[in-house]
C-alpha cells in the first residue's frame, strides 16, 4: 500500500477504466497487426468531424471578441449571453419557460453530474441508477461519500422495472440518476416510461416528506432514429435537473463544454441555482472554457450528421444478424448492447479481441454481465471489413 496515494484513488487505481483500457489495446494492436486488421468498436469517440460551422464559429469568435472577453474571468456560472441564449434555444423546442438564471455553463455533462452531487447528497444518502449504466456514475456518486443503489437490469427492452425502482427507494434516497437515450444499450425511455417513474418519485417523496431529485444525464439526446422523440423531463417531474454536453451532437468532446439546467419548479431552485456556481467553483473548474462558451451559441440549432451514424447502425445490426447474435435495436446514441453467447461476457471479450481482433466492452463494467456494448461511432468502412470476423465470432460459439 502506497504511503502518498489516498485510499480512494488506490481503489481506482486498481479498478481503473476497462473502456479507456481496451481502447489502449487497440492501439497496441494497430501497430502491432496493421490497422486495417484491427476492428476497434470499445470507445464512444465520435466518428462523425464536427459541423463546418461550428469551426467557422470558433474562428468568428476569436476574430470578433476582445483579448479580455474571451480569455478572461466571466461569472463562474458562465457567460450571460450564453446562458440566455441556451435558454431562449430549448424553450423554442420544447415549450418551457427556462430563463438565463437557470442555466448554468459545465465542462460538460460529466461536471454538471459532479456539481448536482456536490449540490445535493451528503455522506451516506443514497442515489439510484438503472443497470447497464455509464461506470462513473458510481464514482461520481462516491466523491461525496453517498452510495450507489442498482436497480437491476430489465432486458430485453432495458426499461426500468418500475416495481424493482419503488422497492429501492428509502428514507435515504436523496437522488435518481438516469440517462436517455441510454449508454450503453442504446434504448430510450418514452413518455409513458418517464411518467410512470415520475410517479413512482411522487409517491417516495410523499411517503418520506422530502424531494428526491431526478437527475438526467443526456449528451445523446438528439441522436435518435426512425423519429422516436426523447421527453424532456423538466415537463414531467419538477425536482428535475439536466446535465446536457455537445460532446456527442457537434462532435466535439475533447472541447469539454455543457450545462445544468435547474428549472424553477424544483424545489430551493434558487439555492440550488446559486449552488451550482459554487459547485463549478468549489470542484476545480472555475468556469467552462471561454471560447466554447462562446462559438456554442452560433450553432444551437446545428448537429453533426446522425444520417451517418444511422446507417453504420444499419451495417452493424446486419453483421449482428449474420453472425446470429441476439441484440438491442438502438433506438439512440451509436451503441449497440449484445447478449453474449456465454455467461461470462469478459472471456468473451477476450476470446473475441485475441482470436479474431474484434474489440467492444464487456457489460460487467455497466453492471450487466452477459452482455457486450459495440460503439458504432466509427468508420463506416471498418464495419464492412469487420462483419467477416463478427461472422467467425459467432460460428465460434456455434451461432447461425
Amino acid at each position: 500500500m502506497s504511503k502518498v496515494i489516498s485510499t480512494e484513488m488506490e481503489r481506482l487505481l486498481a479498478t481503473g477504466s476497462t473502456l479507456r483500457a481496451m481502447f489502449e489495446e487497440g492501439k497496441k494492436m494497430r501497430k502491432q497487426f496493421g490497422a486495417e486488421n484491427v476492428f476497434d468498436f470499445s470507445l464512444g469517440n465520435p466518428s462523425v468531424p464536427a459541423p463546418k460551422e461550428f469551426n467557422e464559429a470558433m474562428k468568428q469568435v476569436i476574430e470578433e471578441t476582445d483579448s479580455m472577453t474571451l480569455h478572461g474571468y466571466m461569472s463562474n456560472s458562465g457567460y450571460e449571453v450564453s446562458r440566455e441564449a441556451i435558454a431562449f434555444n430549448l424553450n423554442e423546442r420544447f415549450g418551457t419557460n427556462f430563463r438565463m438564471e437557470n442555466v448554468t455553463m459545465t465542462v460538460g455533462a460529466a461536471n454538471a453530474l459532479v456539481v448536482a452531487m456536490k449540490i445535493l447528497v451528503n455522506p451516506g444518502d443514497e442515489v439510484i441508477v438503472f443497470a447497464p449504466f455509464f461506470l462513473e456514475y458510481r464514482n461520481y456518486i462516491s466523491d461525496f461519500g453517498a452510495v450507489t443503489k442498482v436497480v437491476p437490469p430489465n432486458p430485453p427492452t432495458f426499461m426500468p422495472d418500475m416495481a424493482a425502482f419503488e422497492a429501492a427507494i428509502n428514507e435515504k434516497t436523496r437522488a435518481v440518476i438516469i440517462n436517455n437515450p441510454n449508454n450503453p444499450t442504446g434504448a430510450v425511455y418514452d413518455e409513458e416510461t418517464i411518467k410512470a417513474l415520475a410517479a413512482v418519485m411522487e409517491r417516495a417523496e410523499e411517503k418520506y416528506g422530502r424531494p428526491i431529485f431526478l437527475i438526467s444525464d443526456e449528451p445523446y439526446r438528439e441522436i435518435v432514429y426512425d423519429g422516436v422523440e426523447v421527453p424532456f423531463l423538466t415537463k414531467y417531474y419538477k425536482n428535475t435537473l439536466v446535465c446536457y454536453s455537445y460532446s456527442k451532437s457537434l462532435s466535439i468532446p475533447g472541447e469539454r463544454v455543457g450545462y445544468l439546467l435547474i428549472p424553477d419548479e424544483a424545489e430551493e431552485s434558487d439555492r440550488i441555482i446559486a449552488a451550482s456556481a459554487i459547485g463549478v467553483r468549489v470542484l476545480g473548474c472555475v468556469n467552462a472554457p471561454s471560447l466554447q462558451q462562446l462559438a456554442i451559441i452560433k450553432v444551437l440549432n446545428v448537429l453533426s450528421d446522425v444520417d451517418a451514424y444511422a446507417k453504420n447502425r444499419k451495417a452493424l445490426m446486419d453483421a449482428m444478424d449474420a453472425a446470429g447474435f441476439e441484440y438491442v435495436v438502438p433506438k439512440g446514441t451509436f451503441y449497440m448492447f449484445v447478449k453474449t453467447p456465454i455467461e461470462d461476457d469478459k472471456e468473451f471479450v477476450t476470446k473475441a479481441k485475441d482470436e479474431f481482433h474484434v474489440l467492444c466492452s464487456s457489460g460487467a463494467a455497466f453492471d450487466c454481465p452477459g452482455w457486450v456494448r459495440f460503439a458504432f461511432c466509427v468508420d463506416y468502412d471498418m464495419i464492412v471489413r469487420a462483419t467477416p470476423h463478427i461472422i467467425a465470432v459467432g460460428h465460434a460459439y456455434g451461432l447461425n
